[in-house]
């Protein structure tokens, strides 16, 4: 089993850049694909960016060239490095593992509130 724990959300004026902090404990993280997903109210769950556990990354649309996520093996955690934030970026953030491409997101997060005011 995998525990994450996000961390790092906040509010942020527009323009400004936040860092989140996923932290795995438990199981076997390094070899596991993390991710970024996003929720904002009324809304579905959105795909935010991934990296793979070979260290390939993907991102969304909406985020691509102010987003990156990254992840350090020695800490078991995920990052993801927000800049140029948008009021449209407001949302609640949750990390997310899986063991490989063709399962499931099954390990969660709580998740935590990015908040960018315009």
């Amino acid at each position: 089993q995998v525990q994450l724990v996000e961390s790092g959300g906040g509010l942020v004026q527009a323009g400004g850049s936040l860092r989140l902090s996923c932290a795995a404990s438990g199981g076997t993280f390094n070899s596991y694909d993390a991710g970024w997903f996003r929720q904002a109210p009324g809304k579905e769950r959105e795909f935010v960016a991934i990296s793979g556990s070979g260290g390939s990354t993907s991102y969304g649309d909406s985020v691509k060239g102010r987003f990156t996520i990254s992840r350090d093996t020695a800490k078991k955690t995920v990052y993801l490095q927000m800049n140029n934030l948008k009021p449209e970026d407001t949302a609640v953030y949750y990390c997310a593992a899986r063991r490989n491409i063709i399962t499931p997101w099954n390990y969660w997060g709580q998740g935590t509130q990015v908040t960018v005011s315009s």
